[in-house]
């Protein structure tokens, strides 16, 4: 059964981390593209898949065949793009982030249920394939009972011309928010947070460092991102009472995505053997085994099989209701009150 669909801006978000993705699946049809700013050179790129492209949103919203509508504007427009669309009876994803407060997300949910329709935020770094590999590791049970986690996403970006004043255009709301959510999904909610954000290049603009450490019933994990950092850290690293496990290189998708390399291309995202993670741990009969992880394909339109299957045949969204608040909740926290602090949630 096909599925209609729209997308609500026409930036690098919606060209990059969306399209190349639903355009390869053949039960989602891609009818509107809305842009309050035309593209038509960019336009051109699509003409072969029978899209129509708008400024007149009202197109999208008084479309019936429209089921689900992709939400990829600036953060500031999210709420109030995502209630329009629910109140015209459209199921929606979220760009990153989802909202920019606690209370609109709520909002966002309640009226989504009272009117039974799907609202879920686009977590493509789920299909990471490094988070994929750490799962697998996780999962394996070889490293015995979790101690430690510390995942690294950091660069080197020393100029600063960004302009961007507001809290949720900073990091924490726009890389912290995806690994963030990876940990949420991996162990639910923390019971205390600890948080530094800053700006360190330039203080006048929105955050470009965090570190924030949740802190569970028996173990603790460490995130962390600056744009000050020429060597970078292993990507990930999880210590259990067994062995450990590091993950250098990031996950490779969008590195071709910004090449041109489509997902269907051979080869697309694939880890090198040197890009592998590496275990060292003893076993249950006390052998010492050290052993490189074969990196598990990444693939970010596994959202879009995932809301399909939520909208058509109501089976359960990839991102809970409870994980979204809970990330929303801690990302909010972040800017309320001193910084370095520690909070209980």
């Amino acid at each position: 059964m096909k599925l209609n669909m729209a997308i609500l801006g026409f930036g690098k978000s919606a060209t990059r981390y969306h399209l190349p993705y639903i355009l390869l699946r053949k039960d989602i049809n891609v009818k509107w593209i809305y842009n309050r700013n035309r593209k038509l050179e960019l336009e051109k790129d699509f003409k072969n898949h029978n899209i129509s492209f708008t400024d007149n949103i009202s197109d999208v919203l008084n479309d019936d065949e429209v089921k689900l509508v992709t939400i990829c504007t600036p953060p500031s427009t999210h709420y109030d793009l995502a209630n329009l669309c629910l109140l015209n009876n459209k199921s929606v994803l979220v760009e990153k982030p989802f909202a920019t407060t606690l209370k609109e997300t709520k909002k966002l949910l309640d009226l989504a249920k009272s009117k039974g329709l799907t609202i879920m935020p686009y977590q493509n770094r789920r299909f990471d394939s490094d988070f994929l590999a750490l799962k697998k590791v996780i999962d394996g049970g070889n490293l015995g009972e979790i101690v430690e986690l510390e995942s690294h996403i950091d660069y080197y970006r020393p100029e600063d011309t960004s302009n961007n004043l507001d809290y949720y255009n900073g990091s924490v709301f726009g890389l912290g928010v995806h690994i963030l959510d990876q940990v949420v999904s991996l162990f639910g909610r923390p019971e205390k947070v600890f948080y530094d954000v800053k700006s360190i290049r330039n203080p006048s603009n929105a955050d470009d460092y965090y570190e924030i450490q949740l802190f569970y019933n028996t173990f603790k994990v460490k995130l962390k991102t600056s744009h000050l950092v020429k060597l970078p850290y292993y990507r990930f690293t999880i210590h259990g009472k067994r062995g450990s496990f590091i993950k250098r290189s990031i996950d490779r998708q969008e590195e071709f995505l910004k090449k041109g390399i489509l997902p269907e291309t051979k080869g697309f995202g694939l880890d090198t053997p040197n890009d592998y993670g590496l275990m060292n741990y003893i076993s249950t009969t006390g052998e010492e085994i050290t052993k490189f992880i074969e990196t598990p394909i990444g693939d970010y339109g596994r959202v879009y099989d995932n809301i399909y299957s939520a909208i058509m045949y109501h089976k359960p969204k990839l991102v809970n209701d409870d994980e979204l608040l809970t990330v929303i909740e801690i990302l909010e926290k972040a800017f309320k009150g001193d910084n370095p602090k520690i909070i209980t949630l």
